[in-house]
Parts: C-alpha cells; structure tokens; sequence
C-alpha cells in the first residue's frame, strides 16, 4: 500500500486544482496574455507541484522507508537510497 494512501483524497483534490492551473495557463498564452503574468502563474502552479511532492515525500519516509528499517536488511538499505535520490531530483527540479 503507498505510503500516501490515507491522504490519497486530499492529493488528488492538489493534483486536481493544478491541473486547473495548468488549464489557466494555456488559456493565458492563447490570449497571449502578458509574459510576466504567465510566469507569474507558471511560478505558483510549480510551487503548488513543489507542495504536492513534499507531501508525498514526507508519507513516503513515514511509511515506506520506516517500514523498510524496522524489518531491517538490506531493504533498509535500498528504501533510504531511494528516499535520498528522489530528495536528490526534487533538489534538482
């Protein structure tokens, strides 16, 4: 079960209101709405993303990878190199 899945509603309803953002923003460029206006959002739907990401991150470190390190073993292992290379991209993005 995903880590996120006791919140699952609440991400979806995020997921939803950024895809409306997203919506906002093809409709801005086709009315060649003015640049700054446009970065303007595309800024606040990325953080909106940004938001949605740290969500799940923070259920993923809760419950998948405490789960994995209270088993132990090398799957352990693998969950906190995998937590640590998705912080790694979110990082990056």
């Amino acid at each position: 079960m995903a880590g996120y899945h006791d919140d699952k509603d609440q991400v979806m309803r995020r997921l939803r209101r950024i895809e409306g953002q997203v919506r906002g923003l093809q409709r801005m460029v086709d009315a060649d709405d003015y640049c700054i206006d446009v970065l303007t959002q595309v800024s606040a739907t990325t953080k909106a993303l940004q938001s949605v990401a740290l969500q799940l991150l923070d259920s993923h470190l809760g419950h998948c990878v405490q789960d994995a390190i209270a088993r132990g073993g090398g799957e352990a292992d693998a969950k906190v190199a995998e937590a640590s290379n998705a912080i790694a991209r979110l990082m990056r993005a």
